[in-house]
């Protein structure tokens, strides 16, 4: 008898969930809701002046956003880009059909302080991918499987705005690259 007192007490206290965690109601309305309707918010890549103009305009109320309602930044700035038919990342790949040399490199654009390229020979797929770090510093990179030469072309702005030095003199400690053979060779040997 005890035992039967505490189950239902037990039971009472039990915090029961309910079986539809939502209502009907709102199903019906987004499930209603005609999105093929495009916005004309949106606007097209040649308006685009300023990093405010790459914030989306968002989704109705009671809506689900796709993907250009949403999306912000250089997430944004691609789709609008491929609405447009527009590479705005220039993915293609690079030219693979010649050897690099120090005279007529393979060129690699960059909008940024560093760049990656990704070598696999000449002709292509002659050896693994071998991965090569270009710099502003030092642009000009040699595979060393294959010797071909790449040469990162900067895009960029002249000076990073967001550089923390100032020009003050307290880069000390910035990180060094280490030495290679290549830095011991005079330029009359080349």
């Amino acid at each position: 008898m005890f035992l039967q007192r505490s189950a239902v007490a037990v039971a009472r206290r039990a915090a029961i969930s309910p079986v539809l965690r939502r209502s009907l109601a709102t199903s019906a309305i987004q499930s209603g809701s005609d999105s093929s309707v495009p916005s004309t918010k949106i606007k097209p890549l040649s308006e685009i002046k300023t990093m405010d103009d790459l914030r989306g305009p968002g989704a109705a109320p009671g809506t689900v956003p796709t993907d250009v309602e949403q999306s912000t930044g250089l997430e944004r700035l691609e789709i609008l880009g491929k609405m447009e038919s527009v590479d705005i990342f220039d993915m293609r790949p690079l030219d693979a059909s010649r050897l690099g040399t120090l005279d007529n490199p393979i060129m690699v654009r960059s909008a940024g302080d560093e760049q990656y390229a990704g070598c696999t020979g000449v002709p292509a797929d002659s050896h693994e991918v071998i991965w090569l770090a270009m710099t502003r510093e030092r642009p000009v990179e040699r595979c060393p499987e294959c010797g071909s030469v790449y040469k990162m072309q900067y895009l960029g702005p002249a000076e990073d705005p967001h550089a923390h030095d100032h020009g003050h003199g307290h880069d000390e400690h910035a990180w060094e690259e280490p030495k290679t053979f290549a830095d011991y060779v005079k330029p009359k040997y080349w």
